[in-house]
């Protein structure tokens, strides 16, 4: 079983409150998100989600994970996998860590199974679409006023 763990930071200078909003809007994403392009569902732990992936210089990818925390203002994860459990797994999450009135937002995932050790491009891609968003949630926040 291999695992691989990618971790991407971001300051943005706005309250939690608002960083949360737009994070857990999932019907607006396809207006701002380059990397998360549209998902459908609640942010609610136990809760199902449909969420479709763009990757920078891949396919769109659809997966259907449950959200397993969903902690308002601090942290959105959810675990995915693609067809069966064990072969790529996923746990995406967001934390939100306030900062004297802003969030320092830290984006990550850690993947595990058979398939990890084979797909490092595809890793590579996810990465960059970590900062993609994670830039495209900083210019969405600070625009609100």
């Amino acid at each position: 079983m291999f695992e691989r763990h990618i971790e991407t930071a971001i300051d943005i200078m706005a309250p939690p409150e608002r960083v949360w909003d737009i994070l857990t809007d999932f019907p607006a994403y396809p207006t701002w998100n380059p990397f998360i392009v549209s998902a459908y569902g609640e942010p609610v732990a136990g809760a199902w989600l449909e969420v479709h992936l763009q990757p920078p210089g891949r396919r769109r990818m659809m997966f259907r994970p449950t959200v397993l925390v969903a902690d308002e203002n601090r942290e959105l994860r959810w675990r995915g996998q693609l067809l069966i459990p064990g072969l790529f797994d996923g746990e995406h999450f967001f934390r939100l860590e306030e900062r004297s009135g802003t969030v320092h937002l830290v984006h990550g995932e850690t993947f595990s199974g058979l398939l990890v050790g084979l797909l490092p491009g595809a890793l590579a891609a996810t990465r960059a679409g970590f900062e993609a968003m994670n830039a495209a949630l900083k210019k969405q926040a600070e625009a609100i006023s």
